[in-house]
């Protein structure tokens, strides 16, 4: 309702009850013109009071109706903030039950992985320990391998020359 109006119609409304009241004392022939001049300035004063508590009523009623409006919007947000925090809620609760899971898994595989790596780092040190030794071990065979082929050799030569001889004596015989 526009300002305009509602004046309009508090007007309207003081009009009827400043009729109402002077038509609910009818004026005898026998009273002064003092008395009614009294009884409509009484009159006139009741209209004015009971128009001006009724305007105080009416915007007491609009008041109320506004704050519970007011109410009901405040209400319905809230509802509509407490479904929104659900469903956020929702969206981040099975992530974290998620990245929860991956990280035990993460951890136990950690916790078997501490295991393997000292065994492994482990057999490596056993392993270069060996393979120095099969190293060490492959120059000694390859030197003694060395040192019978030269012996062979020298052997060789000197059954050669032994040979020889043996067959310069045989010959040396005939």
């Amino acid at each position: 309702m526009t300002p305009q109006r509602q004046i309009l119609e508090q007007q309207q409304h003081q009009q009827l009850q400043m009729q109402r009241v002077r038509n609910s004392g009818f004026l005898s022939f026998n009273e002064s013109p003092i008395k009614d001049e009294n009884d409509e300035v009484s009159r006139s004063a009741l209209a004015a009071f009971m128009s001006k508590e009724e305007e105080i009523e009416r915007r007491k009623t609009e008041v109320k109706e506004k704050v519970k409006n007011q109410l009901g919007l405040v209400e319905e947000a809230s509802k509509r903030l407490a479904e929104i925090l659900d469903e956020l809620e929702a969206l981040t609760d099975p992530m974290r039950k998620e990245v929860g899971i991956v990280r035990k898994k993460i951890d136990i595989i950690n916790r078997e992985l501490k295991p393997l790596g000292l065994s492994c780092q482990k057999k490596e040190r056993e392993y270069r320990e060996v393979l120095e030794a099969f190293n060490e071990k492959s120059k000694e065979k390859a030197q003694l391998v060395a040192k019978l082929m030269e012996l062979v050799g020298e052997s060789e030569k000197l059954r050669m020359k032994k040979l020889e001889e043996l067959s310069k004596n045989i010959e040396s015989l005939r």
